[in-house]
């Protein structure tokens, strides 16, 4: 029988120790029979002791971002300082279940990724949501973003970390750094999906939700990034029309107008353009819209 394969848990935080705890037990309470060694990251704060007790096969590293300040330099700093053949990502107020490793490297094939099916957890509910594909393609990617596919989720192999580059620091923001990695991901072959949820992913809105201007930018520089959008239509529309939507909740309904007809000329469907001309009409808010696709544990 071949030795279990080791694993580094990338976590990067910021000012939220006692969800960064948690993490971190549900991380070592795996039951993988293998070596986990978690790297915790943290950004733009000093790293301190967890105070968390660390049982034989559990490694807890603690350094602090020497990367562009942000997530996807907070990542980059866990990727370089991991020491597994496996690398996954945990966001520092999700849960992983015990099976969640286990199961998803006994599934992984000859895969670069494999993720998983999540929980969704806002106030008093909780939502199952699973990966509507047994495997997640690029297609897949650029007609969708598959928010079932979260970077909570995800296990990659480091080797496939190395080859396709860091995580984009360019990114304004860091926002969508995860898509763009999936993205290139899958350029190289599917990611398959255990068709379970492992991951308690804890909903409380997004970080990003009154970046608006950042947000449009990230989306604009996606775009530019990836010209593989040309040939998926509805998927181009859909950055489009987010494009559209966020510029008009910044108040730019000119460029907005503008964006929100690109959408619409790859789409006639798309239903962001439409909101995003709403919106310049003061029909509807951007929080508004935001608050109600919030409640569903959705995006825009």
């Amino acid at each position: 029988m071949l030795n279990p394969l080791d694993v580094s848990v990338v976590i990067a935080t910021r000012d939220r120790l006692p969800l960064l705890r948690r993490a971190v037990v549900a991380v070592f309470d795996q039951d993988h029979p293998g070596d986990i060694e978690v790297v915790v990251v943290f950004d733009q704060s000093e790293p301190v002791e967890l105070g968390i007790a660390v049982r034989p096969g559990r490694t807890l590293r603690v350094v602090r971002n020497d990367h562009a300040p942000g997530l996807a330099g907070a990542r980059n700093t866990g990727i370089a300082a991991a020491t597994g053949e496996f690398v996954a990502f945990c966001d520092d107020d999700d849960e992983w279940l015990p099976a969640k490793i286990r199961l998803q490297l006994a599934a992984r094939g000859e895969a670069d990724a494999i993720a998983s099916g999540i929980e969704i957890v806002s106030g008093d509910s909780a939502t199952t949501r699973l990966v509507p594909y047994g495997q997640v393609t690029h297609r897949h990617l650029l007609r969708d973003r598959v928010m079932e596919l979260h970077p909570s989720s995800l296990v990659v192999r480091r080797s496939t970390l190395l080859e396709i580059g860091p995580v984009d620091e360019r990114l304004p923001g860091s926002y969508a750094e995860d898509y763009d990695l999936l993205l290139r991901i899958a350029r190289r072959g599917p990611i398959p999906c255990v068709p379970q949820a492992l991951v308690r992913v804890n909903w409380g809105g997004s970080f990003f939700a009154d970046r608006f201007a950042m947000i449009a930018d990230a989306l604009t520089y996606l775009l530019g990034k990836h010209p593989e959008f040309a040939t998926e239509p509805v998927g181009l529309a859909r950055i489009r029309g987010q494009v559209a939507f966020y510029r008009a909740a910044s108040g730019d309904h000119a460029t907005a107008r503008r964006w929100a007809a690109r959408a619409l000329a790859a789409n006639w469907r798309e239903p962001r353009a439409v909101i995003a001309l709403a919106m310049g009409l003061r029909l509807v808010t951007a929080r508004r819209t935001l608050a109600v696709l919030n409640a569903r544990g959705r995006g825009v």
